[in-house]
């Protein structure tokens, strides 16, 4: 395989078994002339797993910016670059925004390969709806926040995937079950592709007493999946729930519940229990 000059190439990496690696992967991160890495010390130890010995610069998100001139300097040289995060895809909560948009931005090819990404291995293997999802990345890490953000997602249908660290994951958990009630089904996926993988599903509240009853269960890196709203009345869509809450944030409930009823031909009695649920 020859690799293109003057090119960056942006390529996944392994989430824990390090033979999660693709051919094309390993070929690339062998021949190009510069490896941009968001921990030096942790590619490392994947390159050397790989007797790979290409050299490595830092780029993570306290340097990205820095670095654009930099390496749009190194290809306007002609060389050929990597990009790659801790693990899994970049730029998918990982660095690497910045710099892509600034090297396409300088012209030069920017070229992604398929690879690992823990949502996406998750979803896979949770047993929910995979067919419309939503990717929520990080939530936030105070409190109030992160009930805010979750708040804002009540009637979201689509399945909402989430990253978590273990230090959290009871708090965001139990911060789930008061936003969306202790009956909405999340599914965690903990160490996956590791030796103690486990994905396990429940309704909120039983997932609370899943998470308390085992410290084990709250080791490792986590992917929450959480199934989106369903309404009770298969006539209250998305755009429509969307509709009633924006008038319901400059009405009263009952009005505006009853103006969305007639623009959308839903029922207005339905739609009134639903932004009581909503707390609208």
């Amino acid at each position: 395989m020859e690799l293109s000059s003057a090119t960056l190439y942006i390529v996944p990496t392994p989430i824990g078994n390090l033979a999660d690696i693709t051919l094309r992967a390993l070929t690339i991160l062998e021949q190009v002339d510069l490896i941009c890495a968001e921990d030096t010390r942790h590619t490392g130890k994947l390159l050397s797993h790989h007797n790979i010995t290409t050299r490595m610069l830092s780029v993570h998100d306290h340097n990205e910016r820095a670095r654009i001139q930099t390496l749009v300097a190194k290809l306007e040289e002609g060389q050929s670059l990597a990009l790659v995060s801790d693990a899994g895809t970049p730029l998918i909560s990982d660095p690497g925004y910045h710099l892509v948009n600034g090297i396409r931005d300088a012209g030069f090819a920017v070229v992604p390969l398929p690879g690992p990404c823990a949502a996406i291995t998750a979803l896979s293997g949770a047993g929910v709806a995979t067919d419309r999802f939503c990717f929520e990345g990080f939530l936030n890490a105070k409190s109030a926040g992160r009930q805010a953000q979750l708040s804002a997602l009540k009637s979201e249908s689509r399945t909402m995937v989430f990253y978590e660290s273990p230090r959290r994951i009871l708090s965001t958990v139990t911060d789930m079950a008061q936003a969306f009630g202790d009956d909405r089904h999340i599914v965690i996926a903990r160490e996956v592709t590791k030796t103690f993988e486990t994905i396990y599903g429940a309704p909120a509240g039983e997932l609370l007493e899943w998470l308390n009853s085992d410290e084990n269960n709250r080791r490792g890196e986590m992917v929450v999946m959480v199934s989106g709203y369903k309404s009770d009345d298969e006539g209250i869509v998305p755009e429509v729930i969307d509709a009633l809450k924006l008038l319901a944030s400059e009405l009263p409930l009952k009005k505006a519940a009853a103006l969305v009823a007639k623009l959308y031909g839903a029922k207005k009695n339905a739609l009134y229990k639903l932004g009581l649920e909503l707390d609208l």
